[in-house]
């Protein structure tokens, strides 16, 4: 198929990519004229594994190609993928000013019958609202094209995405038109060789609905576990051991219920606020939904109050090593990554920083933690902790879960370790040495 992606972000690089993988001609466009340059020679502007690979096979291909001018492959083209950002507004809701200036566009430049899909993390309604977008440009032009608008909410997680798009758990569609249904059938025929069981097909506000609801329900389960972390703290028990112990039910599973510093990225926080949101402009207020967000927002701070009860809040002549700052592994990501928030609570403090990340220092340099005073970056995982007062591990990488302890300790005034992921083994660590403190435990 032909196909005219978008947005080349973080879901529409890794859907047109993917796509042109399995052989489908694929036009990538974005406004941005150096994104564009670059993305031509092969210069990806995120960090994900195996992307950069698939993006520059495939230009080599002649499958994937990228442009600033969406006249240039609409007019022929099966389908347009619409995926631009929704950032959030001031007021919690979805901004879809870019949505719609992207359905504006597909009006004004559409030449033949047309299947539109939205990609793009919209509120439920956001069709209907594209739709009419669309036929009000081609009244304009005075011209009778069928068109169709479908919902395809993307489930990718950072780190992982060109997997979960080449072998997916599920597709959503949302569409009415039974032909619509079978087309999108084909177009991820290749991905589901085995089974099309996976290819899930409803209404389109049941699948816009779907992506809100899946974010959330991940979401609540983190805020859940972290609360009762919390709560183990001041009983005595132990949450590691209380998270093996409801995990073995086949009903909760282990999936998303290990403690930590709450949760970041570009998805749950926007998308539990967008749902809140949702709520209460249809007249309901969703308290849990609130609450998980409450309990988020309390624990990006906790590793630093357990800092502030160690050393007390003047923490002038104190030099901390931080392991992670993106919000994840496998990611450059930093949006709403914890990190941030305790590395600038600790320097109001008066403390200095030294951070090392295997990705994401350039994204802390340049935006995250820029004009943040008193914040040092290091080459290496081990250089960040000369001389350091204590050692906070905030994101989980591979390269921290078995580093050398004696180096560790050697290298720190004091052999300190707050673990906001709760990664190593406490009695290990007491056997080494270590002052450990984790997440739900005293």
């Amino acid at each position: 198929m032909k196909i005219t992606v978008i947005g080349t972000g973080y879901v529409g690089l890794v859907t047109g990519t993917c796509f042109a993988e399995m052989g489908n001609k694929i036009t990538c466009v974005d406004i941005d004229k150096t994104k564009i340059a670059n993305l031509t020679k092969g210069i990806i502007p995120i960090y994900e594994p195996g992307l950069e690979a698939m993006v520059k096979r495939n230009v080599a291909n002649g499958t994937l190609t990228f442009d600033t001018v969406l006249s240039n492959s609409i007019g022929d083209c099966d389908m347009a993928f619409i995926a631009v950002g929704t950032p959030m507004g001031e007021d919690g809701s979805a901004d879809l000013q870019y949505v719609l200036q992207v359905a504006k566009s597909i009006g004004e430049h559409m030449q033949n019958p047309l299947i539109v899909v939205d990609k793009s993390t919209v509120p439920v309604g956001t069709a209907d609202k594209v739709k009419t977008v669309i036929a009000e440009e081609l009244k304009k032009r005075k011209k009778d094209i069928p068109f169709h608008v479908v919902s395809n909410p993307e489930f990718l997680k950072e780190g992982d995405a060109i997997s979960d798009f080449m072998k997916p758990d599920r597709v959503v569609v949302g569409t009415d038109d039974k032909d619509t249904a079978e087309k999108m059938r084909q177009l991820y025929a290749p991905f589901f060789r085995s089974s099309m069981d996976r290819l899930i097909t409803m209404d389109v506000r049941s699948a816009e609905m779907t992506k809100y609801v899946a974010n959330a329900m991940l979401a609540t389960k983190i805020s859940f576990m972290n609360e009762i972390a919390n709560i183990c703290e001041l009983v005595g028990a132990d949450v590691n051991k209380v998270r093996i112990g409801i995990g073995s039910d086949s009903r909760i599973g282990y999936s998303f219920i290990y403690p930590g510093s709450g949760y970041g990225g570009s998805c749950f926080p926007k998308d539990v606020k967008a749902l809140k949101k949702a709520a209460e402009q249809n007249g309901y207020e969703a308290r849990l939904i609130t609450a998980v967000e409450e309990v988020n927002d309390n624990q990006k701070f906790v590793i630093a109050n357990k800092i502030i009860a160690q050393y007390g809040t003047d923490l002038k002549g104190k030099t901390f090593a931080v392991w992670g700052l993106a919000f994840k592994p496998g990611t450059d990501d930093m949006r709403e990554a914890p990190a941030i928030y305790i590395i600038k609570k600790l320097v109001a403090l008066g403390a200095q920083v030294k951070a090392y990340d295997p990705k994401a220092i350039p994204e802390a340099q340049h935006f995250y933690l820029k004009d943040t005073p008193n914040v040092h970056f290091t080459d290496t995982k081990y250089d960040a902790l000369t001389d350091a007062d204590a050692m906070l591990l905030l994101t989980e990488w591979k390269e921290f879960r078995s580093p050398d302890f004696m180096e560790i300790k050697d290298r720190l005034k004091n052999p300190v370790i707050f673990d906001g992921r709760n990664q190593y083994n406490d009695e290990r660590m007491s056997e080494l040495g270590f002052e450990y403190h984790q997440i739900g435990k005293k």
